[in-house]
């Protein structure tokens, strides 16, 4: 059997039955995540915009744009639910470092809302789809120095088409072909981080992988060893190789419990919440953020952070600066501190000259070993120090269920009302009991 075949035999053997009962707990809290993420991105302006082209399209009214109020074709609804769902820069983050959310759970509520599937299928799905995304990361080099492209793009495609391929109950044969044909619409460029195109890379993650599965159910094929061939997937994006024991571990444990995904609690990059984190630790000390002189970040060299002068609040959420700033001057980092009105602000146009990012060359890039360390100096010479080595909902830190429970609430609070909220909040805890009408409900109320 070729690489991508034993890979489709592990994948199209894991049932709901193979989770253990802390997996669907664990999946299901993510999934939950995922959609408040989603709701509250629906209402910034670059969903909106690509709400409109896809409504302009057109397509058979099948599946819900959450918060538009229309329905559309599966694929076009999975790809405008991911880009509101990513947009925020909010959704948890794997471990070797991916969105592996954006392009997964939106493929899975069109394909259980237009075919009358349950919420144990789609859960089941879900958790296929995070296993994919984090095995192939684990499985090669992907060290920010290694790679030109955004993760998100380039196995978003296999977790989305892994999704697919169980709730259209494909075989293997069919499953691997759709794991060809994703391969085939991998790539994303980094170059367009802090950049309104990213959210798209999400989307058009799901799109693809969600496509791929559909055309193998048709019985299009692809090169069934698209990921040892020597011009194949893991040539092209990770010419070092692949671990071939770590990739076919698959589910043994699952990563989306172990290591796990951090869970953000500030919507931006996540190198940006070590300097946020300790930027609020050193803020406890500072009675007037008007009288900060100048601020020292010691962070690792991570040029694609160290944005001085972002040119708006969403390449904010890329600027160690920027963030550290909303931290200092605000005492909270939340959704609006990167819009543009809080990036243009007397006071932030005041303190963002005064902050100097040192890279040290010491300090790891990789996100789950990082530290960022703050030091304020103050108009009286007073200095405030502060370092950072875990933010909240880091990997393998106690999980905050209470804290979690909230940002869910807030996100959803942005868009609905608190009926409509508490209720998609009942449906979403029982999510892997829910019938097939329960989803559709629930996925109704997103709309």
């Amino acid at each position: 059997m070729s690489l991508t075949a034993e890979l489709a035999a592990s994948i199209r053997g894991t049932t709901f039955d193979s989770l253990s009962p802390a997996d669907v707990q664990t999946a299901k809290r993510l999934i939950a995540d995922g959609i408040a993420v989603a709701v509250a991105g629906s209402g910034e302006a670059l969903p909106r915009l690509f709400a409109g082209h896809v409504r302009e399209q057109g397509g058979r009214e099948q599946c819900p744009v959450w918060g538009f109020g229309f329905r559309t074709s599966p694929v076009a609804a999975a790809y405008a639910n991911a880009v509101s769902m990513h947009v925020l820069d909010f959704e948890p983050m794997s471990s070797p470092s991916t969105h592996a959310l954006s392009p997964t759970v939106p493929v899975a509520f069109a394909l259980a809302v237009r075919d009358g599937l349950d919420g144990r299928a789609l859960l089941t799905a879900c958790a296929k789809g995070f296993e994919v995304q984090g095995r192939l990361l684990a499985s090669v080099d992907h060290r920010r120095e290694s790679s030109k492209f955004h993760a998100p793009g380039v196995v978003g495609p296999f977790g989305a088409a892994v999704v697919a391929a169980h709730l259209l109950d494909l075989d293997e044969s069919r499953l691997n072909h759709a794991l060809a044909i994703a391969a085939s619409r991998s790539g994303a460029l980094r170059a367009n981080i802090g950049h309104g195109v990213k959210c798209t890379h999400c989307g058009n993650a799901a799109a693809a992988g969600l496509e791929a599965a559909l055309l193998a159910a048709r019985g299009m094929t692809g090169n069934a060893d698209i990921l040892a061939h020597g011009e194949g997937f893991v040539a092209a994006f990770f010419p070092k190789g692949i671990d071939r024991d770590m990739l076919l571990g698959y589910g043994k444990p699952f990563r989306f419990r172990d290591p796990g995904m951090a869970i953000k609690f500030y919507p931006s990059k996540y190198p940006t919440h070590f300097a946020i984190s300790a930027a609020l630790e050193a803020r406890q000390g500072i009675a007037d953020p008007r009288d900060i002189a100048a601020v020292n970040l010691v962070t690792p060299p991570m040029p694609d952070v160290d944005r001085p002068q972002p040119v708006s609040g969403l390449e904010g959420k890329f600027s160690f600066q920027y963030a550290a700033a909303c931290a200092l001057l605000d005492g909270r980092v939340g959704i609006a501190s990167f819009h543009d009105d809080r990036r243009f602000r007397d006071d932030m146009a005041a303190l963002l000259p005064r902050i100097r990012v040192s890279p040290d060359d010491v300090l790891p890039t990789a996100f789950n070993r990082m530290q960022v360390s703050v030091e304020v100096t103050m108009r009286d010479g007073c200095v405030h120090r502060a370092t950072c080595t875990r933010p909240p909902g880091f990997w393998g830190v106690p999980f905050d269920l209470e804290r979690h429970r909230a940002k869910v609430a807030d996100c959803l609070a942005t868009r609905l009302d608190a009926a409509r909220a508490t209720r998609v909040t009942q449906l979403l805890e029982v999510l892997e009991d829910l019938p097939a009408e329960g989803l559709r409900e629930l996925s109704g109320l997103l709309e």
